[in-house]
């Protein structure tokens, strides 16, 4: 319990670190989202408005399929490790949803008017709850099957996920990595 407590305070530490950072990071970050907003394209958009809307079904639907199969299949450690899996991710945006309301940082298109958003979000923008919760699956499955063809796919979906959050114009390139570095722990 302890080494647990002492990691999530740690990365409670990394996080208000990487805000704190954000603020000498305000002119890379702009310029990075318009950027990527000057070059996107149609099958882009499409793209990544995809990934993006997979971050919640999957960080959900993950952990109540292993079990459900655990449950078919009477496998108790299956369902044990989507469990774990599970409380990994759940916690992971219960993290991120206290960050986002204690830090209170504005949306890149709220604070830059003049960046156009492919859509609209309502919570807070630091730190990216999508990112975190694909990283967390992603940490969470590769630690329980260590295999690199569950590391692989997992981890580069997540970076997906991450980049499709700029790419769409709704967080800071630091609202990123910040939601990895949460959903990784």
């Amino acid at each position: 319990m302890m080494k647990f407590s002492l990691l999530k305070r740690s990365l409670f530490g990394i996080a208000a670190t990487l805000f704190f950072l954000t603020a000498q990071a305000q002119g890379f970050d702009y310029q990075t989202l318009k950027d990527i907003e000057r070059h996107r394209t149609t099958a882009g958009n499409d793209v990544n408005l995809t990934v993006t809307n997979t971050a919640g079904p999957l960080s959900i639907g993950a952990p109540i399929l292993l079990f459900g199969i655990g449950l078919l299949e009477k496998n108790d450690d299956l369902k044990q490790r989507s469990l774990e899996i599970g409380v990994a991710v759940a916690a992971t945006v219960v993290e991120t949803y206290a960050l986002k309301y204690i830090v209170n940082r504005p949306r890149p298109y709220i604070t830059y008017p003049d960046l156009q958003p492919l859509e609209l979000e309502s919570s807070r923008s630091f730190p990216s709850g999508h990112t975190s919760a694909a990283f967390a699956l992603a940490t969470a499955l590769t630690l329980n099957y260590p295999k690199w063809y569950v590391a692989v796919p997992a981890f580069a979906w997540a970076g997906a996920t991450g980049y499709s959050r700029l790419y769409i114009g709704v967080h800071y390139p630091t609202d990123v990595l910040a939601g990895a570095i949460l959903g990784a722990g």
